[in-house]
Protein backbone atom coordinates (compact mmCIF):
# COMPACT_ATOMS: atom_id res chain seq x y z
CA UNK A 1 0.00 0.00 0.00
CA UNK A 2 1.76 3.57 -1.12
CA UNK A 3 2.15 5.61 1.53
CA UNK A 4 3.20 9.02 3.51
CA UNK A 5 5.34 8.45 6.50
CA UNK A 6 5.48 10.79 9.30
CA UNK A 7 8.83 10.68 11.16
CA UNK A 8 7.78 12.48 14.95
CA UNK A 9 4.60 12.61 16.73
CA UNK A 10 4.89 15.80 18.44
CA UNK A 11 2.76 18.87 18.17
CA UNK A 12 3.63 19.11 13.88
CA UNK A 13 3.40 15.15 13.50
CA UNK A 14 0.76 14.61 15.58
CA UNK A 15 -1.26 17.99 13.77
CA UNK A 16 -0.22 16.46 10.15
CA UNK A 17 -1.49 13.39 10.99
CA UNK A 18 -5.07 14.40 12.14
CA UNK A 19 -5.28 16.25 9.30
CA UNK A 20 -4.35 14.25 6.62
CA UNK A 21 -5.21 10.83 7.45
CA UNK A 22 -9.33 11.58 6.81
CA UNK A 23 -8.58 13.05 3.49
CA UNK A 24 -6.20 9.70 2.27
CA UNK A 25 -7.11 8.54 -1.38
CA UNK A 26 -8.41 4.76 -1.53
CA UNK A 27 -5.71 2.64 -1.38
CA UNK A 28 -3.08 5.51 0.57
CA UNK A 29 -2.05 5.22 4.27
CA UNK A 30 -0.67 7.75 6.84
CA UNK A 31 2.24 5.65 8.70
CA UNK A 32 3.18 7.41 11.67
CA UNK A 33 6.75 7.00 12.84
CA UNK A 34 7.62 8.20 16.24
CA UNK A 35 10.37 6.92 19.20
CA UNK A 36 7.45 7.64 22.21
CA UNK A 37 4.09 6.46 21.83
CA UNK A 38 2.47 9.98 22.78
CA UNK A 39 2.33 13.65 21.92
CA UNK A 40 4.05 15.96 24.83
CA UNK A 41 1.55 19.76 25.17
CA UNK A 42 5.20 21.12 26.33
CA UNK A 43 3.65 24.23 27.52
CA UNK A 44 1.87 22.06 29.85
CA UNK A 45 5.14 20.76 31.84
CA UNK A 46 5.32 23.72 34.41
CA UNK A 47 2.01 23.13 35.85
CA UNK A 48 2.92 19.07 35.96
CA UNK A 49 6.15 19.84 37.92
CA UNK A 50 4.43 22.26 40.45
CA UNK A 51 1.58 19.35 40.68
CA UNK A 52 -1.40 21.56 38.85
CA UNK A 53 -1.94 18.51 36.55
CA UNK A 54 -0.97 15.34 36.19
CA UNK A 55 1.25 13.98 34.53
CA UNK A 56 -1.24 11.67 32.06
CA UNK A 57 -2.39 15.29 31.19
CA UNK A 58 0.23 16.49 29.36
CA UNK A 59 0.61 13.92 26.89
CA UNK A 60 -2.42 12.54 24.49
CA UNK A 61 -1.81 9.47 22.98
CA UNK A 62 -1.24 9.33 19.42
CA UNK A 63 -3.02 5.78 19.13
CA UNK A 64 -6.41 7.71 20.06
CA UNK A 65 -6.10 10.30 16.82
CA UNK A 66 -7.27 7.79 14.44
CA UNK A 67 -9.25 5.06 13.59
CA UNK A 68 -7.05 1.59 13.43
CA UNK A 69 -7.65 0.49 10.01
CA UNK A 70 -8.78 3.98 8.30
CA UNK A 71 -5.72 4.75 6.32
CA UNK A 72 -3.30 5.43 9.32
CA UNK A 73 -1.34 3.43 11.08
CA UNK A 74 1.42 4.08 14.21
CA UNK A 75 4.58 2.63 14.61
CA UNK A 76 6.85 2.89 17.97
CA UNK A 77 10.05 2.98 16.73
CA UNK A 78 13.17 5.10 15.58
CA UNK A 79 15.00 5.94 12.11
CA UNK A 80 18.25 3.75 11.61
CA UNK A 81 18.57 4.94 8.41
CA UNK A 82 16.92 6.65 5.25
CA UNK A 83 17.48 5.08 1.81
CA UNK A 84 16.02 8.01 -0.51
CA UNK A 85 16.88 6.06 -3.99
CA UNK A 86 14.72 3.22 -2.58
CA UNK A 87 11.98 5.45 -0.78
CA UNK A 88 12.65 3.20 1.85
CA UNK A 89 13.27 4.08 5.96
CA UNK A 90 15.11 1.51 8.09
CA UNK A 91 13.84 1.22 11.56
CA UNK A 92 14.26 -0.07 15.04
CA UNK A 93 10.96 -1.37 16.71
CA UNK A 94 9.78 -3.47 19.91
CA UNK A 95 9.77 -6.73 16.53
CA UNK A 96 13.01 -6.19 15.54
CA UNK A 97 14.97 -4.41 12.64
CA UNK A 98 11.48 -3.46 10.13
CA UNK A 99 12.27 -1.31 6.85
CA UNK A 100 9.16 1.10 5.61
CA UNK A 101 8.78 1.87 2.31
CA UNK A 102 7.43 5.16 1.05
CA UNK A 103 6.09 7.35 -1.62
CA UNK A 104 6.48 10.39 0.60
CA UNK A 105 8.24 11.34 4.00
CA UNK A 106 7.87 14.06 6.24
CA UNK A 107 10.55 15.09 8.66
CA UNK A 108 8.98 16.00 12.14
CA UNK A 109 11.14 14.96 14.66
CA UNK A 110 11.28 17.77 16.90
CA UNK A 111 14.42 19.07 18.34
CA UNK A 112 16.21 17.69 21.58
CA UNK A 113 17.46 19.84 25.15
CA UNK A 114 21.31 21.47 25.15
CA UNK A 115 22.65 19.84 27.69
CA UNK A 116 26.51 22.08 27.24
CA UNK A 117 24.56 25.60 27.07
CA UNK A 118 26.11 26.83 30.83
CA UNK A 119 29.35 25.31 32.20
CA UNK A 120 28.30 22.63 35.02
CA UNK A 121 24.95 22.24 33.58
CA UNK A 122 24.87 19.02 32.07
CA UNK A 123 25.78 17.72 35.36
CA UNK A 124 24.50 20.00 37.87
CA UNK A 125 21.13 21.29 36.25
CA UNK A 126 17.58 20.25 35.74
CA UNK A 127 16.45 20.20 32.51
CA UNK A 128 12.93 20.36 31.54
CA UNK A 129 12.22 18.72 28.02
CA UNK A 130 9.97 15.70 28.55
CA UNK A 131 7.18 14.63 30.78
CA UNK A 132 9.98 12.49 32.80
CA UNK A 133 11.92 15.90 33.64
CA UNK A 134 9.03 16.94 34.79
CA UNK A 135 8.20 14.04 37.25
CA UNK A 136 11.79 13.95 38.01
CA UNK A 137 11.98 17.85 39.10
CA UNK A 138 8.99 17.92 41.54
CA UNK A 139 10.40 14.87 43.10
CA UNK A 140 13.54 16.42 43.47
CA UNK A 141 11.69 19.36 45.02
CA UNK A 142 9.75 17.12 47.30
CA UNK A 143 13.22 15.82 48.42
CA UNK A 144 14.33 19.35 49.51
CA UNK A 145 11.71 19.83 51.88
CA UNK A 146 11.86 16.85 53.46
CA UNK A 147 14.93 16.58 53.98
CA UNK A 148 15.61 20.26 55.03
CA UNK A 149 13.07 18.93 57.91
CA UNK A 150 15.83 17.11 59.11
CA UNK A 151 18.69 19.14 58.36
CA UNK A 152 20.11 20.94 61.73
CA UNK A 153 23.02 23.27 60.32
CA UNK A 154 21.11 26.59 59.05
CA UNK A 155 23.16 27.23 56.22
CA UNK A 156 22.93 23.79 54.53
CA UNK A 157 18.72 24.46 55.21
CA UNK A 158 19.08 27.89 53.58
CA UNK A 159 20.76 26.14 50.62
CA UNK A 160 18.36 23.27 50.19
CA UNK A 161 15.14 26.18 50.32
CA UNK A 162 16.81 27.62 47.08
CA UNK A 163 15.20 27.20 44.27
CA UNK A 164 17.13 28.83 40.70
CA UNK A 165 15.28 29.17 37.61
CA UNK A 166 17.89 29.75 34.24
CA UNK A 167 16.18 31.60 31.72
CA UNK A 168 13.02 34.28 31.65
CA UNK A 169 11.09 33.19 28.80
CA UNK A 170 8.11 31.34 28.30
CA UNK A 171 9.48 28.13 30.05
CA UNK A 172 11.08 29.90 33.11
CA UNK A 173 8.45 32.06 33.93
CA UNK A 174 6.42 29.62 33.99
CA UNK A 175 8.02 27.12 36.03
CA UNK A 176 9.09 29.24 38.95
CA UNK A 177 5.33 30.61 38.76
CA UNK A 178 3.96 27.19 39.27
CA UNK A 179 7.05 26.34 41.71
CA UNK A 180 6.35 29.46 44.19
CA UNK A 181 2.82 28.85 44.02
CA UNK A 182 3.50 24.89 44.99
CA UNK A 183 5.45 25.53 47.65
CA UNK A 184 3.43 27.57 49.13
CA UNK A 185 0.34 25.31 48.63
CA UNK A 186 2.33 21.98 50.00
CA UNK A 187 4.55 24.06 52.93
CA UNK A 188 1.39 23.25 55.26
CA UNK A 189 2.85 19.35 55.44
CA UNK A 190 6.10 20.25 56.16
CA UNK A 191 5.30 22.26 59.48
CA UNK A 192 9.88 22.40 60.29
CA UNK A 193 10.67 24.47 57.46
CA UNK A 194 10.10 27.75 57.56
CA UNK A 195 8.25 29.82 54.42
CA UNK A 196 11.48 31.96 54.46
CA UNK A 197 13.36 29.84 54.05
CA UNK A 198 12.09 28.62 50.93
CA UNK A 199 13.31 30.66 47.69
CA UNK A 200 12.90 30.60 44.03
CA UNK A 201 14.90 32.48 42.39
CA UNK A 202 15.37 33.65 37.81
CA UNK A 203 18.31 34.32 36.20
CA UNK A 204 17.76 36.33 32.87
CA UNK A 205 20.22 37.87 31.16
CA UNK A 206 17.73 40.56 29.69
CA UNK A 207 16.42 43.59 30.93
CA UNK A 208 12.85 42.00 31.23
CA UNK A 209 10.91 38.67 31.03
CA UNK A 210 9.18 37.28 28.54
CA UNK A 211 10.95 38.91 25.71
CA UNK A 212 8.93 36.84 22.91
CA UNK A 213 5.97 39.05 24.34
CA UNK A 214 4.72 42.55 24.48
CA UNK A 215 6.81 44.18 26.71
CA UNK A 216 3.38 45.88 29.23
CA UNK A 217 2.83 41.79 29.58
CA UNK A 218 6.41 40.88 30.66
CA UNK A 219 6.50 43.83 33.31
CA UNK A 220 3.10 42.00 34.47
CA UNK A 221 4.63 39.08 34.80
CA UNK A 222 7.37 40.44 36.48
CA UNK A 223 4.73 42.49 38.95
CA UNK A 224 3.08 39.48 39.17
CA UNK A 225 5.99 36.86 40.61
CA UNK A 226 7.75 39.70 42.50
CA UNK A 227 4.54 39.81 44.21
CA UNK A 228 4.53 36.00 45.18
CA UNK A 229 8.18 36.43 46.23
CA UNK A 230 10.02 35.08 43.61
CA UNK A 231 13.54 36.89 43.67
CA UNK A 232 14.30 37.60 39.92
CA UNK A 233 17.33 39.67 39.14
CA UNK A 234 17.17 40.86 35.46
CA UNK A 235 20.51 41.20 33.24
CA UNK A 236 22.41 38.58 35.39
CA UNK A 237 23.70 35.58 33.41
CA UNK A 238 24.62 32.09 34.99
CA UNK A 239 28.20 31.31 33.91
CA UNK A 240 28.84 28.26 35.87
CA UNK A 241 26.57 25.83 37.58
CA UNK A 242 28.11 23.86 40.56
CA UNK A 243 26.62 21.36 43.24
CA UNK A 244 26.00 23.83 45.94
CA UNK A 245 25.94 27.19 44.15
CA UNK A 246 25.60 29.21 40.60
CA UNK A 247 28.01 31.48 39.96
CA UNK A 248 27.81 34.57 37.37
CA UNK A 249 29.40 36.20 34.89
CA UNK A 250 29.28 39.50 37.11
CA UNK A 251 31.35 37.81 39.66
CA UNK A 252 29.00 36.96 42.90
CA UNK A 253 27.30 33.53 43.34
CA UNK A 254 23.99 31.99 44.36
CA UNK A 255 23.34 29.22 47.10
CA UNK A 256 21.66 26.64 45.06
CA UNK A 257 19.76 23.40 46.08
CA UNK A 258 18.10 23.09 42.65
CA UNK A 259 19.09 24.69 39.52
CA UNK A 260 16.02 24.28 36.54
CA UNK A 261 17.55 25.32 33.37
CA UNK A 262 14.78 26.36 31.06
CA UNK A 263 17.39 27.53 27.93
CA UNK A 264 19.28 25.78 25.29
CA UNK A 265 17.89 23.94 22.49
CA UNK A 266 20.05 21.68 19.92
CA UNK A 267 19.35 20.23 16.67
CA UNK A 268 17.79 16.29 16.52
CA UNK A 269 21.14 14.62 15.56
CA UNK A 270 18.81 12.26 13.14
CA UNK A 271 19.09 15.85 10.59
CA UNK A 272 22.50 15.58 9.77
CA UNK A 273 21.67 11.44 8.71
CA UNK A 274 19.21 12.05 6.17
CA UNK A 275 21.71 13.97 3.64
CA UNK A 276 19.46 16.79 3.34
CA UNK A 277 20.36 20.77 3.25
CA UNK A 278 21.07 22.26 6.51
CA UNK A 279 20.83 25.91 8.32
CA UNK A 280 22.24 25.83 11.72
CA UNK A 281 21.17 22.01 12.14
CA UNK A 282 17.50 22.44 10.45
CA UNK A 283 16.14 21.42 7.45
CA UNK A 284 16.00 23.37 4.70
CA UNK A 285 12.81 23.57 3.04
CA UNK A 286 11.15 25.88 -0.10
CA UNK A 287 7.72 27.97 0.29
CA UNK A 288 5.50 25.18 0.09
CA UNK A 289 7.25 22.71 3.13
CA UNK A 290 9.26 20.74 0.51
CA UNK A 291 12.61 19.67 1.12
CA UNK A 292 14.92 21.50 -1.62
CA UNK A 293 16.01 19.12 -3.91
CA UNK A 294 13.87 16.52 -2.78
CA UNK A 295 10.28 16.10 -4.41
CA UNK A 296 9.22 13.29 -1.87
CA UNK A 297 10.27 14.91 1.16
CA UNK A 298 8.97 17.25 3.61
CA UNK A 299 9.50 18.88 6.65
CA UNK A 300 7.85 20.82 9.55
CA UNK A 301 7.54 22.04 12.99
CA UNK A 302 11.17 22.66 15.35
CA UNK A 303 13.14 20.55 13.02
CA UNK A 304 13.03 23.14 9.88
CA UNK A 305 13.72 26.23 8.80
CA UNK A 306 10.50 27.51 7.13
CA UNK A 307 10.06 30.35 5.43
CA UNK A 308 7.10 32.33 6.62
CA UNK A 309 5.44 34.32 3.27
CA UNK A 310 3.65 36.41 5.37
CA UNK A 311 6.78 38.64 6.18
CA UNK A 312 9.85 36.77 4.72
CA UNK A 313 11.37 35.57 7.68
CA UNK A 314 12.28 31.91 9.52
CA UNK A 315 9.28 30.64 11.15
CA UNK A 316 9.61 30.55 15.21
CA UNK A 317 9.72 27.49 16.60
CA UNK A 318 6.26 27.57 18.44
CA UNK A 319 3.42 24.99 18.74
CA UNK A 320 1.19 27.76 17.22
CA UNK A 321 3.34 27.54 14.09
CA UNK A 322 3.87 23.86 14.41
CA UNK A 323 0.20 23.20 14.11
CA UNK A 324 -0.24 25.44 11.03
CA UNK A 325 2.66 24.21 9.26
CA UNK A 326 1.34 20.79 9.81
CA UNK A 327 -2.55 21.96 8.28
CA UNK A 328 -0.86 23.83 5.48
CA UNK A 329 1.01 20.50 4.35
CA UNK A 330 -2.00 18.32 4.35
CA UNK A 331 -3.11 20.50 1.99
CA UNK A 332 -0.23 20.48 -0.04
CA UNK A 333 0.11 16.62 -0.01
CA UNK A 334 -3.79 16.49 -0.98
CA UNK A 335 -2.70 19.10 -3.52
CA UNK A 336 0.44 17.03 -4.97
CA UNK A 337 -1.20 13.36 -5.10
CA UNK A 338 -4.01 14.34 -7.08
CA UNK A 339 -1.71 16.16 -9.61
CA UNK A 340 -2.36 19.85 -8.65
CA UNK A 341 -0.16 22.78 -7.57
CA UNK A 342 1.45 23.57 -4.07
CA UNK A 343 1.07 26.78 -1.98
CA UNK A 344 3.68 28.73 -0.39
CA UNK A 345 3.12 28.60 3.58
CA UNK A 346 1.68 32.33 5.57
CA UNK A 347 0.96 32.83 8.49
CA UNK A 348 0.59 35.81 10.97
CA UNK A 349 0.70 34.71 14.72
CA UNK A 350 -2.75 35.10 16.41
CA UNK A 351 -0.82 35.86 19.65
CA UNK A 352 0.84 34.34 22.38
CA UNK A 353 0.09 33.41 25.95
CA UNK A 354 1.75 32.28 29.03
CA UNK A 355 1.25 30.72 32.57
CA UNK A 356 2.57 32.36 35.49
CA UNK A 357 1.36 30.14 38.28
CA UNK A 358 -1.93 28.95 39.27
CA UNK A 359 -4.43 30.42 38.10
CA UNK A 360 -2.25 33.52 36.81
CA UNK A 361 -1.33 34.47 33.27
CA UNK A 362 -0.83 36.94 30.80
CA UNK A 363 -2.10 36.72 26.93
CA UNK A 364 -2.00 38.66 24.12
CA UNK A 365 -4.68 37.49 21.44
CA UNK A 366 -5.06 39.94 17.57
CA UNK A 367 -3.86 42.96 19.92
CA UNK A 368 -6.62 42.17 23.18
CA UNK A 369 -4.08 42.00 26.12
CA UNK A 370 -5.05 40.24 29.41
CA UNK A 371 -3.89 39.24 32.74
CA UNK A 372 -4.05 37.42 35.50
CA UNK A 373 -7.40 34.67 35.88
CA UNK A 374 -8.42 35.61 32.31
CA UNK A 375 -5.31 35.21 30.51
CA UNK A 376 -5.23 31.62 32.55
CA UNK A 377 -8.19 30.02 31.41
CA UNK A 378 -7.88 31.39 28.34
CA UNK A 379 -4.18 29.54 28.11
CA UNK A 380 -5.60 26.53 29.35
CA UNK A 381 -8.67 26.50 27.27
CA UNK A 382 -6.46 26.72 24.01
CA UNK A 383 -4.12 23.69 25.04
CA UNK A 384 -7.39 21.82 25.98
CA UNK A 385 -9.10 22.23 22.38
CA UNK A 386 -5.92 20.96 21.10
CA UNK A 387 -6.55 17.29 22.82
CA UNK A 388 -7.92 14.45 20.46
CA UNK A 389 -10.90 12.96 21.09
CA UNK A 390 -13.98 14.45 22.59
CA UNK A 391 -13.92 12.25 25.17
CA UNK A 392 -10.61 13.26 26.32
CA UNK A 393 -11.41 16.83 26.33
CA UNK A 394 -14.01 16.21 28.77
CA UNK A 395 -11.94 13.96 31.21
CA UNK A 396 -9.11 16.20 31.35
CA UNK A 397 -12.25 19.46 31.07
CA UNK A 398 -13.47 18.32 34.72
CA UNK A 399 -10.32 16.95 36.28
CA UNK A 400 -8.88 20.28 35.66
CA UNK A 401 -11.74 22.42 37.12
CA UNK A 402 -12.05 20.11 40.17
CA UNK A 403 -8.09 20.40 40.81
CA UNK A 404 -8.67 24.13 40.77
CA UNK A 405 -10.48 24.04 44.47
CA UNK A 406 -7.65 22.01 46.04
CA UNK A 407 -4.04 22.43 46.99
CA UNK A 408 -1.47 20.19 44.53
CA UNK A 409 -0.66 17.26 45.69
CA UNK A 410 2.83 15.93 47.49
CA UNK A 411 2.92 12.46 46.39
CA UNK A 412 6.37 11.11 45.72
CA UNK A 413 6.09 8.78 43.03
CA UNK A 414 9.31 6.68 42.50
CA UNK A 415 9.14 4.20 39.62
CA UNK A 416 11.05 1.23 39.87
CA UNK A 417 10.69 -2.44 39.74
CA UNK A 418 10.23 -4.95 42.52
CA UNK A 419 13.30 -7.22 42.88
CA UNK A 420 14.09 -10.45 44.80
CA UNK A 421 16.76 -9.51 47.33
CA UNK A 422 18.58 -12.75 48.93
CA UNK A 423 18.28 -13.55 52.19
CA UNK A 424 20.30 -11.95 55.10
Amino acid sequence: MPSIVVIGGGFAGSTLLRALAPRMPPGWEVVVLSEESYTTFHPLLPEAVGASIFPEQVVAPIREMFKPGRRARFIMGNVGALDAERREIVCGTLAGEQRIRYEHVVFAFGNRARLDFIAGMAEHALPLKTVGDAMHIRNVVLRRLAQIELETDPEVRSRLGRFVVIGGGFSGVEVAGELVDCLAGIRRYYPRVDADGLVVTILHDLPYLLPEMPRELGAAALESLRRRGVDVRLEKRAAVIGSTEVQLASGESISAGVVIATIGTRPNPLAESLGVPLERGRIVVGPDLGVRGQPTMWAIGDCALVPNGADGKPAPPTAQFAVREARHLADNLVARLRGLETRPFSHRSRGSMASIGYRRGVAELRGLRLSGLPAWLLWRAYYLSQMPTLRRKVRIHLEWTWGMFFPPDVTHLRFSRSVDRPDT
